[in-house]
Protein backbone atom coordinates (compact mmCIF):
# COMPACT_ATOMS: atom_id res chain seq x y z
CA UNK A 1 0.00 0.00 0.00
CA UNK A 2 3.02 2.33 0.82
CA UNK A 3 4.18 1.36 -2.05
CA UNK A 4 1.45 2.25 -4.70
CA UNK A 5 1.23 5.83 -2.82
CA UNK A 6 4.52 6.73 -3.14
CA UNK A 7 4.45 5.62 -6.90
CA UNK A 8 1.79 7.92 -7.30
CA UNK A 9 3.78 11.01 -5.52
CA UNK A 10 6.42 10.03 -7.96
CA UNK A 11 4.15 10.25 -10.87
CA UNK A 12 2.62 13.50 -9.41
CA UNK A 13 6.19 14.96 -9.37
CA UNK A 14 7.11 13.30 -12.71
CA UNK A 15 4.50 15.23 -14.18
CA UNK A 16 4.37 18.50 -12.88
CA UNK A 17 7.43 19.10 -14.98
CA UNK A 18 6.09 19.40 -18.34
CA UNK A 19 2.86 21.17 -16.74
CA UNK A 20 -0.35 18.97 -18.05
CA UNK A 21 -1.97 16.45 -16.23
CA UNK A 22 -3.56 13.58 -16.86
CA UNK A 23 -2.49 9.98 -18.24
CA UNK A 24 1.02 10.57 -18.46
CA UNK A 25 1.61 11.22 -14.58
CA UNK A 26 -0.81 8.43 -13.93
CA UNK A 27 1.15 5.83 -16.50
CA UNK A 28 4.61 6.78 -15.09
CA UNK A 29 3.76 6.51 -11.24
CA UNK A 30 2.43 3.09 -11.77
CA UNK A 31 5.74 2.07 -13.69
CA UNK A 32 7.70 3.72 -10.40
CA UNK A 33 5.49 2.19 -7.92
CA UNK A 34 6.14 -0.77 -9.51
CA UNK A 35 9.87 -0.51 -9.78
CA UNK A 36 10.06 0.92 -6.59
CA UNK A 37 8.63 -2.17 -5.03
CA UNK A 38 10.90 -4.39 -6.85
CA UNK A 39 13.64 -2.82 -5.50
CA UNK A 40 11.94 -3.61 -1.93
CA UNK A 41 13.08 -1.37 1.48
CA UNK A 42 15.50 0.45 -0.59
CA UNK A 43 13.53 1.28 -3.22
CA UNK A 44 10.75 2.50 -0.54
CA UNK A 45 13.58 5.12 0.93
CA UNK A 46 14.37 6.39 -2.52
CA UNK A 47 11.05 7.39 -3.86
CA UNK A 48 10.16 8.80 -0.17
CA UNK A 49 13.68 10.50 -0.35
CA UNK A 50 12.74 11.98 -3.90
CA UNK A 51 8.70 13.10 -2.94
CA UNK A 52 10.15 14.66 0.56
CA UNK A 53 13.07 16.68 -1.54
CA UNK A 54 10.79 17.71 -3.96
CA UNK A 55 8.02 18.82 -1.30
CA UNK A 56 10.96 20.82 0.45
CA UNK A 57 12.08 22.36 -2.46
CA UNK A 58 8.60 24.20 -2.93
CA UNK A 59 8.36 25.37 0.85
CA UNK A 60 11.47 26.80 0.16
CA UNK A 61 10.56 28.18 -2.68
CA UNK A 62 7.17 29.74 -1.72
CA UNK A 63 8.70 30.54 1.70
CA UNK A 64 9.00 34.42 2.45
CA UNK A 65 12.88 36.11 2.71
CA UNK A 66 12.70 39.11 5.42
CA UNK A 67 14.02 41.97 3.99
CA UNK A 68 17.97 43.01 4.59
CA UNK A 69 18.77 45.75 6.84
Amino acid sequence: MIGKILGALVGRELDRRDGSGGIKGAAMGALVGGALRRMGPLGMVLGGGYVAKKAYDRHRATRRVPPAI
